[in-house]
C-alpha cells in the first residue's frame, strides 16, 4: 500500500506554536515498521492543479509572499517560503493518494485533510484545500465516460466542519461532502455541506457511531461515488486538546473500520488523509492515526488477496 508524506517540508513555527508539526515525521517513523507499505515522498501540486479550486489571485499571493497580516493569522501560519512548500506536498499527496487508490484500492496521505481552506482564503492551519483540489484533478484526468462524471464522495470525521471544503464544492453535483463534527466546536461559522451532523459536546462512542452509521446509509441513499476520500481526523479522541468529544481510543478504530467496510460494501477505492490531531499526548495522536493507517492497510490485504485469488 502506497503511504505519500511531506513531513521532510517543516514550518519555522515559534516553540510554544499550537500546530502539532512534529507528529508528521512521527507517524511516518511508526507507519515505515509496517509490512507491505510503500512510503512515497509527495509531490508538489502545480499552480494550474491548485486552481483547480483556488481562486489564481489567491494562489499567487500565498506563492509570492503577499498575504496581509490579517490573513496570515486567520491561517495561523506566519508566511514563508517553507509554508508555501509545504502546502503544496501535502496537497499534492493527496493527488497521489487518489491516483493510487483508483489503480490500487487504497491509498494513505500521512498529512493532508485541509479542509478549511476556502476558494480565495485560508484558514485554521490550512492554505490550499486539498481533497477539493485532488477530486476535480482526479475526474478531469478522468475524461468523458460513458457512465458519466468519475463521482467523488468526501466523508469528512474530523471533528472540525470541512468548511472550506463544502464552500468550495457547493455547486458541484459530482462531489458529495459529508461532515461530521462538533456542533460547538470551530468553525463559528459553518458552511453547508451536502450532509451535515453536528454532534453535541461529550459526545461518545455508541452515540458517535450510530451517527456516522446513518450518515452512510443516507449519504449512499443519494449518490453513487466512483471514489471516497476519508479525512481521518484524530481530534474527535477524547484526549484531544481542542476536540470536545469523548470518543475512545477503541471507538476511534471502530469507526475507522466502519469507514472502510463502507468503501467494501459499495465497492469503490478509498484515499484516506490524517486531518487534525491536537493531543495533550502527542504519542496518543500519533497512535489514532497509526491505527487509522492501519485499518487501511488491513483494506489493502483483503483487496489484495482478492485479485490474486482471481
Amino acid at each position: 500500500m502506497r503511504a505519500h508524506y511531506s513531513d521532510h517540508f517543516v514550518l519555522p513555527l515559534p516553540p510554544d506554536h499550537r500546530f502539532p508539526m512534529s507528529k508528521y515525521a512521527a507517524l511516518r517513523e511508526r507507519v515505515a515498521a509496517l509490512p507491505n507499505v510503500q512510503l512515497v515522498e509527495a509531490a508538489a501540486a502545480t499552480d494550474g492543479e491548485l486552481a483547480l479550486a483556488h481562486d489564481p489571485d489567491y494562489i499567487e499571493r500565498v506563492v509570492l509572499g503577499r498575504l496581509t497580516m490579517a490573513e496570515q493569522r486567520t491561517i495561523g501560519f506566519p508566511w514563508s517560503p517553507q509554508m508555501v512548500e509545504r502546502s503544496r506536498r501535502s496537497t499534492g499527496a493527496t493527488i497521489a493518494a487518489c491516483r493510487a487508490a483508483l489503480r490500487d484500492g487504497v491509498a494513505v496521505n500521512l498529512a493532508g485533510g485541509t479542509h478549511h481552506a476556502h476558494r480565495d482564503r485560508g484558514q485554521g492551519y490550512c492554505v490550499f484545500n486539498d481533497a477539493a483540489v485532488a477530486a476535480r484533478l482526479v475526474q478531469a484526468e478522468a475524461g468523458r465516460r460513458a457512465q458519466g462524471p468519475l463521482q467523488v464522495a468526501i466523508v469528512d470525521l474530523d471533528v472540525h466542519q470541512g468548511n472550506g471544503t463544502a464552500s468550495i464544492l457547493a455547486d458541484d453535483r459530482t462531489v458529495f461532502t459529508l461532515s461530521l463534527h462538533g456542533a460547538s466546536n470551530f468553525p463559528f461559522r459553518k458552511e453547508t455541506s451536502d450532509l451535515d451532523v453536528a454532534l453535541p459536546d461529550g459526545t461518545g462512542d455508541d452515540a458517535y457511531l450510530a451517527a456516522l452509521d446513518a450518515a452512510l446509509r443516507e449519504l449512499r441513499e443519494r449518490f453513487e461515488p466512483h471514489l471516497l476520500i476519508y479525512v481521518a481526523g484524530a481530534d474527535a479522541h477524547e484526549g484531544d486538546r481542542l476536540g470536545k468529544l469523548h470518543l475512545t481510543t477503541a471507538g476511534m478504530r471502530t469507526r475507522d473500520e466502519r469507514v472502510f467496510a463502507f468503501a467494501v460494501e459499495l465497492g469503490v477505492p478509498i484515499a484516506v488523509t490524517m486531518a487534525g490531531g491536537y493531543g495533550r499526548d502527542i504519542a496518543t495522536t500519533v497512535a489514532v492515526h497509526l491505527n487509522t493507517v492501519q485499518a487501511a492497510l488491513a483494506l489493502w490485504h483483503g483487496r489484495s488477496q482478492a485479485v490474486n485469488a482471481a
